[in-house]
C-alpha cells in the first residue's frame, strides 16, 4: 500500500484487533521452507495451513536493455519506497529528470505519483527516513507514463486517477493522439465515464508550469532501452493503434529521455515448496481455496489471495476471497486429521530447533511502539523501521537510536 495512502493505512488498527486479546497467536520473523522450518514440520503441529503468499515477482517486458542499470520492477521500487527489508538496498536512479512507468494500472499511477511529489510531502508519510532523503535529491521533473491502448480502456480506478490531479507540484499532461477531443464513445460503466471526463478536463487544460510533470502516453509501447554508460539513458517506444479491438503498431518510433524505467505490467508468483503450482498462471491449483494435487483436494492445505486466484484485484477482492477460502476450512475442520503436536509449546520448540527465533505480538507492539516514536520525530504518526537487524532489534528490546 501506498505510504501517502495515510488513512487506508489505517486499516493496520482493524487487523490487530484479534491480536490483543491472544485469540489469535502471531508469530513473526519465521520463514516456512527453504532456510526455515519446512512445511511438513509446521503441518504435523496445525489441524490446517492456510498459504497467503501472492505474487511477489516482477514480470519482465522482454525487450532489449532490460538488464541495464535504472531498469527495474514495480514490486522492487514499491517495496523500497513502502521500507519492505528486502529491498533497503535498492538504491534506484532519480538523478535525471526523466523516468518511464510502463503499465495501465494503479501501480503505475501510484509509482508515477510518489516520484511527483515533494520530499516535504512524503515526510507526512510511514516513509523510511533513508527513502525520504533519496525523494529529496530526486532530480525528477518528468514522469512518463506508456499505456498501450487508448483512454477508453484503462484500468485504474477513478479515486487513483483524481489524485494524479490533485498534486501540488505536478500538472498532468495527457497524449492521447486527438482521441479524447474528437469524440470516444461513453462506455457503460459510471467509474468508466468518470475517468474519462477527468482525462477530457486534463487534455483541454493548459498546464499551469508546476515544478513536475506526469504525461500520460497513450497507445505507446517500449520497444528497447538504450544504455549509456551501462545504465538506462533512453526509451524507444512505438506508437499504437486500435483495430478490431486489437492493439497494434505502426511502426512509428520515438526515442524518450529517461534515466531510469519501472515497469509495472503485472507480477507472478514463486512456487511453496511442498505445494503443487501452476507456472502459466501463477497460482497454486485449488477449487474454492482447497489446495488441489492432480484434481483431488490436499488435507488441511488451502490458498487465499493472489497465490490462489493469480495477480489480480485490490484490498476489497482479497476479503471476499479471504471469506471463501475460511468457509472451506471451517466445513472441512470436523474431517481434518488431528495434528501429531497440537502443543504450541511444541511447534516453538520446533521452530528453535530449526535456529528460527520469531517475534510474537509483545515483540511486534515494541516494533509498532518504535514505529510511532520514529514518526513523532518527524511529525508523521509513524515512521517504517525498514532495515531487518533495526526490526530485530526493536522486537526483541534492544536500545534503538
Amino acid at each position: 500500500m501506498a505510504p501517502d495512502h495515510v488513512k487506508m493505512k489505517s486499516v493496520i488498527r482493524v487487523l490487530q484487533k484479534p491480536f490483543d486479546p491472544a485469540q489469535i497467536e502471531f508469530l513473526g520473523n519465521v520463514r516456512v521452507g527453504e532456510g526455515g522450518v519446512p512445511l511438513d514440520v509446521v503441518r504435523q503441529h496445525y489441524h490446517a495451513v492456510v498459504h497467503a503468499t501472492g505474487s511477489s515477482v516482477d514480470r519482465a517486458l522482454g525487450i532489449p536493455g532490460e538488464e541495464l542499470a535504472g531498469s527495474l520492477g514495480s514490486g522492487a521500487f514499491v517495496s523500497w519506497y513502502c521500507g519492505h527489508p528486502d529491498h533497503t538496498k535498492l538504491q534506484p536512479l532519480l538523478d535525471h529528470p526523466g523516468v518511464a512507468v510502463v503499465g495501465a494500472g494503479n501501480v503505475a499511477l501510484d509509482v508515477a505519483r510518489v516520484l511527483a511529489k515533494t520530499a516535504d510531502e512524503m515526510a507526512a508519510t510511514d516513509i523510511p527516513d533513508p527513502v525520504l532523503d533519496v525523494l529529496r535529491s530526486s532530480a525528477v521533473r518528468d514522469i512518463h507514463v506508456l499505456i498501450r491502448r487508448g483512454p477508453q480502456h484503462i484500468r485504474f480506478t477513478p479515486a487513483e486517477l483524481r489524485q494524479i490531479g490533485e498534486l501540488a507540484g505536478a500538472d498532468v499532461l495527457v497524449h492521447d493522439d486527438g482521441l479524447l477531443a474528437a469524440g470516444v464513445e461513453a462506455p457503460e460503466d459510471r467509474r468508466h465515464r468518470q475517468m474519462l471526463d477527468m482525462l477530457a478536463e486534463w487534455s483541454a487544460t493548459e498546464p499551469a508550469g508546476k515544478p513536475r510533470r506526469i504525461h500520460l502516453r497513450f497507445l505507446r509501447s517500449p520497444v528497447r532501452i538504450i544504455g549509456t554508460g551501462g545504465r538506462v539513458g533512453g526509451l524507444v517506444v512505438e506508437r499504437n493503434t486500435i483495430r478490431d479491438g486489437r492493439v497494434v503498431g505502426t511502426g512509428e518510433q520515438e526515442t524518450i529521455d529517461v534515466g531510469l524505467v519501472v515497469r509495472a505490467i503485472g507480477y507472478d508468483a514463486e512456487p511453496i515448496p511442498g505445494l503443487p503450482f501452476d507456472p502459466a498462471t501463477g497460482t497454486v491449483p485449488n477449487e474454492g481455496g482447497r489446495v488441489l494435487r492432480d484434481g483431488r483436494p490436499v488435507p488441511g492445505a488451502y490458498v487465499t489471495g493472489w497465490i490462489k486466484r493469480g495477480p489480480t484485484g485490490v484490498i476489497g477482492t482479497n476479503k471476499a476471497d479471504a471469506v471463501e477460502t475460511v468457509a472451506a476450512l471451517l466445513e472441512d475442520l470436523p474431517g481434518l486429521p488431528e495434528p501429531a503436536h497440537p502443543d504450541p509449546a511444541e511447534f516453538r520448540a520446533a521452530l528453535a530447533a530449526h535456529g528460527v527465533r520469531p517475534v510474537d505480538w509483545t515483540a511486534w507492539l515494541r516494533v509498532d511502539a518504535e514505529e510511532v516514536r520514529r514518526g513523532g520525530l518527524r511529525g508523521a504518526e509513524r515512521v517504517k523501521v525498514a532495515e531487518l537487524a533495526e526490526m530485530l532489534d526493536a522486537a526483541h528490546g534492544a536500545t534503538t537510536g
